[in-house]
């Protein structure tokens, strides 16, 4: 008969990160998943841009990248900032280091 023996390891922690960054991260890496917000943050890389700029860089409408800009912003990766009566939309630093972090993956 075979007895399988436990090992004998006595960690108490399996890994230094909590679930509410497991979580936090998991729903960022769901949220940029999605194409049209990977192009738009990876445009938002070079230089702020206003929707009209991103709708002629995307051939998206100006409602879907509304809509992406504000599930960004919501998240922390886009600002935006008023110009007059138009409104140019920025990375913040998450924004920044999360493209940063993309580019080395894909080696750019």
């Amino acid at each position: 008969m075979f007895i399988l023996k436990r090992c004998n390891c006595r960690t108490k922690e399996v890994f230094s990160i909590s679930d509410d960054k497991i979580g936090q991260l998991t729903d960022d890496l769901e949220l940029i998943s999605v194409k049209s917000r990977l192009k738009i943050l990876f445009i938002l890389d070079n230089k702020s841009h206003c929707v009209c700029d991103l709708m002629s860089h995307t051939k998206m409408s100006q409602s879907l990248i509304s809509h992406h800009l504000a599930d960004l912003t919501k998240a922390g990766f886009v600002e935006n900032k008023r110009q007059g009566k138009y409104i140019d939309y920025c990375l913040t630093n998450k924004g920044k280091k999360t493209v940063k972090a993309l580019k080395l993956l894909i080696n750019i």
